[in-house]
């Protein structure tokens, strides 16, 4: 019976390499520093989740209908898989959140730049944002 391999540490939770391979018709052995695919290192309900996604052809009312799921869990799944293969997920909000800062910020390095506060002052306020 063949296993599939963990993909984080169960100690620490880091990633794992693999360190060995081997054929099993000739037992021929290598031995090195290997990293799995990133999709090895998802968890078994995301991976389970992709081949539902790629077999519906990224069409999320599939997705939906086979897995009978509302439109919000499978973004959910989605975003659980982008997390999962190591990449941010950026939503409107946090986009929105992010342009917000970005003005703040200025209007702050403009009050400075106008002398109407001091750079500690400034420091303190972009701290906060």
């Amino acid at each position: 019976m063949k296993y599939k391999a963990p993909g984080k540490c169960p100690v620490c939770s880091e990633k794992l390499s693999i360190t060995k391979l081997s054929c099993p018709k000739c037992s021929t052995a290598i031995e090195g520093d290997f990293q799995p695919c990133e999709f090895c290192r998802l968890k078994e309900e995301d991976l389970e989740f992709v081949k539902v996604f790629i077999r519906s052809r990224g069409n999320i009312k599939d997705v939906e209908k086979e897995l009978g799921i509302s439109y919000p869990t499978v973004r959910g799944k989605l975003d659980s898989v982008i997390k999962g293969l190591g990449y941010e997920v950026t939503t409107k909000e946090s986009i929105k959140d992010s342009e917000d800062k970005t003005v703040a910020r200025n209007e702050i390095l403009d009050q400075l730049s106008k002398g109407e506060i001091s750079p500690k002052e400034a420091t303190e306020q972009i701290k906060n944002l």
